[in-house]
This record gives structure tokens, sequence and C-alpha cells, in this order.
């Protein structure tokens, strides 16, 4: 993955980290206070790619799971999350995250590996979100698997002083 050529070294460091955003963004963001707000999460029908990334056959219901991750109840990241359905424990687990961040307890996994990142100028599914990128990839523990979508958000940009691309 290279950086492309209207994007600042400072995204690039955003984007192309394989370590957990969560993470970065309490860290980034103090002394604020982060918060993960849970907007959806059901069975449904993941888009088209987002089928095709996750090699699911067309018309195959998925976890689907949207949140804003908050910094003093500023989304700065809009996130969508899509699995397979099964029956594996840790698919349960997620189901039952809540409010609490999917990577706190994905990238404690010893097993854990991420796909390649790929990155976009777009916000998304989320029709009212306002940012300069977003990046995706498949998150594989034992045998679960979940496509991960996170959209940096304006708010993100005017807090952080970051360039708008």
């Amino acid at each position: 993955m290279a950086a492309r050529p209207d994007m600042s070294p400072n995204w690039w460091e955003w984007l192309a980290s394989r370590d957990s955003l969560t993470e970065r963004l309490v860290e980034a963001g103090r002394p604020r206070h982060f918060r993960v707000r849970l907007l959806d999460q059901r069975h449904g029908y993941p888009s088209r790619d987002e089928a095709l990334a996750l090699g699911l056959a067309k018309h195959r219901l998925a976890w689907v799971r949207e949140v804003a991750l908050c910094l003093d109840d500023r989304p700065w990241v809009m996130a969508r999350s899509v699995a397979p359905l099964s029956p594996s424990h840790a698919q349960h687990r997620l189901e039952r995250l809540g409010e609490r961040s999917m990577g706190s307890w994905l990238f404690r996994q010893p097993d854990l590996e991420r796909g390649p990142i790929e990155i976009c100028a777009s916000p998304g599914p989320f029709r009212e979100a306002e940012g300069p990128w977003g990046r995706r990839s498949v998150l594989r523990h034992s045998r679960f698997t979940v496509l991960v979508q996170e959209f940096f958000q304006q708010a993100m940009v005017d807090d952080l002083g970051l360039p708008s691309r």
C-alpha cells in the first residue's frame, strides 16, 4: 500500500496504521472523553463490495454494526463492521459489545491477522458524514472474519488541526 499523491504524511500515519484505531484515538484525543456510540447493530445484507471483500455469496445475511467513535461526544470516526453469520464464540462476543469498541477485544487476540488496508476518499455508507478519508480491511481471528470500515470525520480534522487531505 502506497500513499496517494494527494495525501499528507499526517494522514498517512492514521490511514496506514495496523494497530488499534481505538487506542490511537484515545491517545490523540487526551484529555477528551472517548465514547463509542452504537448507531445500529443487526443481521442484514452487506453491500455488493462488502460481500466481495468477505467472499460472501450474493444475498447472504451478515452481522452488521455501525458506530460513531466520539471524543467529547464529537464523532471523529464513523465505522461499519460486517461479519459472516456463524456459530463462533467470537461473533457472540461481538454481538454483546454494546457501546464498547470492537478493537478493545479484537486487538487482544494473539492470532489476529489483518489483511491489506484499502483507502478511499469517501464518507462510505454514512449519508450525513463529512470527512476526507476512509479505510477498510478484513481482520481474522481463529474462524472469525470481519470487514472493518472506518471513515475519518471533519471533527477530527478540526480538533487535531490535521490537513484537509
